[in-house]
């Protein structure tokens, strides 16, 4: 017999990876798929998502609701995102992320840093965030399935979605500054970031989060991801290459007014 799973998937390349974490960083909700402890049977429902500077997913959920109580009870879960646009829903792509949930201490370093990064992806949720019954989960990535289209078929393991080395603590410890920063003094050169390098559409657009790989950005419910010409080797390299990046995109005609 032929093996059509060899027809199927193709070769993982750069591109590939580029769209995976594209789709997982451009996320804010996502189908979470969980194992039933009391009947072994899948249950899947929507939960808001962030990232974590490595890459890796964060959601925060309720510890009433039910698949809150699968993953204490039984670790792994998948993770489903990727919006659909217009037309044949199939058409667009979308990864499924094979993961274990791991729940972040309230009052650690660990749970303070994630819930900064869920918060300013889903700003909506500190209306809850500190309620004694919500907690945030570390989702962390063992492989993941990414299907970039018809025909387009990829499988990816963790090195694949998740970023490795020294940069990526050096970025969560002045991340937030960065951003403070960023926003209060230049949202001249975000507008830059998100029309000229993501080609988006409106005003308003603020960062949300930086990591070894580019940039997410927001405009209201609207999100969108820049990557860098090449990932940051250390977090001394994030201030230059935002500069660069400001300066080419002017360069290229770009203007407010346009």
């Amino acid at each position: 017999m032929v093996d059509r799973n060899k027809d199927v998937i193709r070769e993982t390349d750069a591109e590939a990876i580029r769209l995976a974490r594209t789709l997982i960083r451009s996320a804010r909700f996502s189908a979470l798929a969980v194992i039933e402890p009391t009947t072994g049977s899948p249950l899947a429902s929507r939960v808001g998502v962030a990232t974590d500077v490595d890459g890796a997913p964060l959601i925060l959920v309720s510890m009433l609701s039910a698949h809150t109580g699968a993953i204490l009870a039984d670790p792994r879960c998948s993770l489903l995102v990727g919006e659909p646009g217009k037309g044949d829903p199939l058409a667009h792509p979308r990864v499924t992320l094979v993961c274990r949930a791991r729940r972040l201490e309230r009052g650690s370093d660990e749970h303070a840093h994630a819930e900064r990064r869920y918060l300013n992806r889903n700003p909506k949720a500190r209306l809850y965030a500190g309620l004694g019954d919500f907690s945030i989960f570390r989702l962390e990535p063992e492989r993941a399935s990414l299907n970039g289209g018809f025909g387009k078929a990829y499988l990816l393991d963790r090195s694949d979605l998740v970023t490795t080395g020294p940069v990526v603590d050096e970025l969560a410890a002045g991340e937030q500054s960065a951003l403070d920063h960023m926003n209060a003094d230049h949202l001249d050169a975000i507008a830059i970031y998100a029309h000229h390098y993501a080609k988006a559409d409106g005003d308003g657009w603020i960062a949300t989060g930086f990591d070894a790989d580019g940039m997410d950005l927001a405009s209201g419910d609207a999100i969108c991801r820049v990557f860098f010409p090449e990932p940051l080797k250390t977090a001394r390299d994030l201030r230059p290459v935002l500069v660069d990046m400001a300066k080419a995109g002017r360069a290229a005609g770009y203007s407010q007014d346009r």
